[in-house]
């Protein structure tokens, strides 16, 4: 799938959310970079609902050109990528339009990921699948101000599990070496990986 630029449909004064009224269209320029396609465009059209001028793109590479063209003054981006890492957008942005409030999702709810995102230039991350509320607030979060607690926060079996995943894939999928990583029985470690993730 190639990159999609979605066209740019004026939203009405009240369509706006209070964050974004009186600014220009150009100052509400949005890129999403997701190669989940069912989920990126969902994404998109909430976002353009309320007041957005959203472009999509579906890798690193087409996220990079969209930012080569017309860095966007807010950006979606998601950490994984088919054909590489969204920390290289996020670092394109940064350096093509530094205003820029990124906010990274991820599938690997943990600490080390975030610290990795806010690193990169986030100003946020948020885990997948993110809904646009939580996405909206976390875009036009003001600069000082504490984001809420969220209102259905992941479960401690949850973040477990999230966090043996990344080790995991970390280790390029080698069990042994995950197991030693994490100080865990080869056994227990393979019981848990075969598993679903836990239900939130």
């Amino acid at each position: 799938m190639e990159t999609t630029e979605r066209p740019n449909r004026p939203a009405s004064a009240e369509a706006l959310s209070t964050g974004l009224r009186g600014l220009p269209e150009s100052e509400r320029t949005l890129l999403i970079v997701d190669d989940d396609a069912p989920l990126c465009q969902r994404l998109a059209r909430a976002m353009e609902r309320r007041g957005f001028v959203v472009a999509t793109a579906d890798s690193v590479a087409n996220g990079v050109a969209c930012v080569s063209e017309q860095p966007p003054a807010f950006a979606v981006v998601d950490m994984r990528l088919g054909d590489g890492r969204g920390f290289d957008v996020v670092t394109a942005l940064r350096q093509a339009r530094p205003s820029a409030r990124i906010v990274m999702l991820t599938g690997y709810g943990n600490i080390a990921t975030a610290v990795a995102a806010v690193k990169a230039g986030a100003i946020d991350y948020l885990p997948k699948p993110a809904d646009a509320d939580a996405v909206e607030r976390a875009l036009l979060a003001q600069e000082d101000s504490t984001p809420e607690p969220p209102e259905d926060p992941m479960s401690a079996d949850r973040v477990r599990w999230e966090h043996i995943q990344r080790v995991f894939e970390l280790c390029d999928r080698n069990v042994s070496e995950t197991a030693r990583r994490l100080k865990m029985h080869r056994r227990t470690l393979q019981r848990i990986l075969s598993k679903h993730a836990p239900r939130n």
